[in-house]
């Protein structure tokens, strides 16, 4: 009964795999009634481990030894052939070859795009471009075939090809095409090849004229890597070429140039939609600018922004009354930071953290352990970073030092490094507190929580928790022993009381 349950769900999830690729590739809608045939693990193992030792053999050598382990030959197989070679182009490249003599086997857009995603990962230029050449001869390419060409291509520096492809794909009968060219020049720019991007933009510009969503990824990916100064000139070219920027985009400005401490730029980008473009503003745009006026100290600022925002119908979410009650903490105004929170009518975490983390940056670590309690008993499951601001506010970020193993954080972190098999990290440790004199080690509390969130743990946060409140340290200790119910085993945490 077990072994049908698993077949069943090993060819659902064939089938679902298989119906997906077959929408990013488009095809007709008669091929999706085709049954898919699920690979068979043996002869799986088989192929590939031929492959990979035979990799170097002749070709007549080789595909005997393939034709002597008496497989299936279908698209999935080949598929799965990739998958068991991410990086390695050869293995992959001699099958198909194999797969040539087979007459009765035709490649498709997925098949082909799946081999040049592995010989691209390899860096084989001359082999990926080949690849290239011959699927746009047989007339299998589509945007997802674009977007690896031109990702791979851009890494390796290859600019005039990357050029050249659209060229090339255009005689083979793919006449340029705006849309593909902003597909790939938002998946450059996700992939930090922004410089590339631009340069692909702006040599195609002849035959493919840019519209305001191209210019918008080459802004946002600009921006991505903090040069404001670049995303500064496309943001000129565009509004030369006539193209009105979206919200998105303003946004995305507004923040970078915040982010690089260009806060008059920034008040001056959103003054001008104030004034010409004061129907479009949003939430969105409201909350990055209070967010960061915030951030600043600018609390009175920020309090007209939102009165403003309110006078225009629109509703704070909670992440920015959150940022409001880290403005007003931060100046120091406590009892209004309370009334703000008290007014919110389901408050979520972002609010909560905001509240601590001004909270702890007055140092009233007991008050923003008693608002983790509170937003406990409110039914708000906190996060990994809730744990980790609340222990640096209480321990500083030097970690808590004390004859005491059980309550010298140094002891109890290399001791989670060795459990967790991470000796050399625990070595490197040591020897840097050996060297205090000369460098104090900022303590992990990330990986210190990470390695102990096991069951193992959870014994250690329930002791530890009992230690500290031996010697007065209730917070911490219920710091540690809620961190412990939730690392908890999953019959443990369904049996525990909320």
């Amino acid at each position: 009964m077990l072994l049908q349950i698993r077949t069943t769900l090993f060819l659902n999830n064939h089938l679902l795999r298989h119906h997906l690729r077959s929408l990013a590739t488009g095809l007709p809608e008669p091929h999706l009634a085709k049954p898919i045939t699920p690979v068979n693990p043996q002869q799986l193992l088989r192929v590939c481990t031929v492959l990979y030792q035979q990799q170097n053999s002749l070709e007549p050598r080789l595909h005997s030894k393939l034709w002597s382990c008496e497989f299936d030959l279908t698209h999935e197989f080949f598929i799965q052939v990739c998958n068991n070679f991410h990086y390695s182009w050869r293995p992959v490249y001699r099958f198909f070859q194999f797969t040539q003599a087979n007459p009765s086997f035709n490649h498709t857009p997925v098949s082909f795009n799946k081999m040049l995603d592995v010989v691209g990962k390899s860096r084989n230029i001359e082999l990926f471009w080949e690849l290239l050449q011959e699927m746009g001869r047989r007339r299998l390419v589509n945007d997802k075939t674009f977007r690896i060409a031109l990702t791979v291509l851009g890494a390796a520096r290859e600019l005039k090809k990357c050029v050249e492809l659209f060229h090339l794909m255009n005689s083979n009968d793919y006449a340029y095409n705006l849309g593909t060219l902003n597909k790939v020049v938002e998946t450059m720019c996700g992939n930090k090849l922004v410089v590339e991007a631009r340069f692909v933009v702006f040599k195609l510009k002849e035959w493919i004229k840019p519209n305001g969503n191209t210019y918008k990824h080459l802004i946002r990916g600009f921006c991505d890597g903090g040069d404001v100064i670049e995303a500064s000139k496309i943001w000129n070219l565009m509004v030369d070429e006539e193209f009105k920027p979206d919200m998105e985009v303003v946004e995305k400005m507004m923040e970078t140039f915040f982010k690089k401490n260009q806060y008059d730029e920034a008040l001056k980008l959103f003054h001008t939609m104030r004034v010409k473009r004061i129907d479009e503003l949003g939430l969105s745009t409201y909350r990055v600018v209070i967010k960061w006026m915030c951030k600043k100290g600018m609390i009175t600022q920020a309090q007209i922004v939102f009165e403003e925002m309110r006078k225009r119908g629109i509703q704070a979410d909670n992440p920015t009354m959150g940022f409001l009650t880290y403005g007003l903490l931060a100046r120091g105004r406590i009892r209004k930071a309370y009334e703000i929170v008290e007014g919110i009518e389901e408050p979520e975490i972002s609010v909560y953290h905001e509240l601590m983390k001004g909270l702890l940056r007055l140092r009233r670590a007991s008050e923003a352990t008693q608002v983790f309690r509170e937003m406990i008993k409110r039914g708000c499951e906190p996060t990994m970073h809730t744990y980790i601001m609340l222990l640096q506010g209480h321990l500083g970020k030097r970690g808590r030092k004390g004859s005491d193993p059980l309550i010298n954080f140094d002891t109890i972190f290399v001791g989670g490094l060795v459990k967790a098999g991470k000796s050399l990290e625990a070595t490197k440790y040591v020897e840097r507190v050996m060297n205090r004199g000369l460098e104090v080690p900022r303590f992990d509390y990330s990986k210190f929580l990470h390695y102990y969130s096991n069951d193992e743990g959870v014994v250690m946060f329930e002791e530890v928790g009992k230690k500290f409140r031996e010697v007065g340290l209730n917070d911490l200790a219920d710091i540690f022993e809620r961190y412990g119910q939730k690392m908890a085993t999953r019959d443990r945490r369904r049996n525990r009381a909320s």
